[in-house]
């Protein structure tokens, strides 16, 4: 079975269940879905001022709530799944701390939803989609004080490990369309600007998808019932 973390805020709280949807239609194997919600994280208070959505530092806990043992996923909830997560799943290597698409790019956007400040930084998201090591000796170190206490620059940029324990996973795994343009060999998809519930994205590159995958979502069979009424 899979664990896998999800970024929830309860503002757009449409694309958390678009995203689970993409994750079950397609895996091949059992879900553990854990949405990362604050009001749930009673033990841990979130202090950090510079952040545009709830789980922007709450991803960090992922070792901490699986106990510092397994391997676990993390994702933002704006994403969408366009093939199966056990694919992902099995590009663990035991050796690494962590595992994330290596993105060197600078945004082309000044903005992003609901207003937000959207700044270039190195290794700009990175953190969008982790595979952890929870059981990493070094992982040891991202307890929920140090998480409370540390910077998003020393969080988003894995300070606390040596580069060499920074796995590299395929673009495809992260692919960015508002950023990078549609791709067709994409496998996860992520709306990093906004998702496409929002008006002003609603018709960002590939977002056809997500639409489809909303409908999805609220799918519901029905008995046809004939007449006469």
């Amino acid at each position: 079975m899979i664990n896998i973390f999800i970024g929830y805020d309860p503002r757009e709280a449409v694309i958390y269940h678009a995203c689970a949807n993409s994750l079950v239609r397609q895996s091949s194997v059992p879900l553990a879905l854990t949405p990362l919600a604050l009001k749930n994280l009673h033990f841990y208070r979130e202090a950090h001022t510079d952040g545009s959505n709830p789980f922007i530092y709450s991803r960090f806990l992922v070792p901490h709530l699986m106990g510092y043992q397994g391997w676990a996923l993390f994702i933002d909830g704006d994403m969408l799944l366009r093939d199966d997560v056990a694919k992902l799943w099995a590009l663990r290597d035991d050796s690494k701390a962590v595992m994330c698409v290596h993105h060197d790019y600078q945004t082309r956007a000044a903005g992003k939803y609901l207003g937000s400040r959207n700044a270039s930084y190195p290794r700009k998201n990175w953190s969008s989609v982790v595979l952890w090591n929870c059981a990493h000796p070094a992982n040891r170190a991202v307890t929920p004080g140090f998480v409370m206490e540390a910077s998003g620059a020393q969080l988003h940029r894995f300070t606390w490990l040596a580069d060499g324990e920074i796995g590299e996973l395929p673009i495809e795994w992260n692919w960015l369309p508002d950023e990078f343009g549609a791709n067709d060999q994409a496998r996860l998809v992520h709306f990093t600007l906004g998702a496409p519930c929002f008006h002003e994205y609603a018709a960002v590159p590939m977002a056809a998808e997500w639409h489809r995958e909303k409908l999805l979502m609220n799918h519901c069979e029905q008995v046809v019932i004939e007449g006469p009424f």
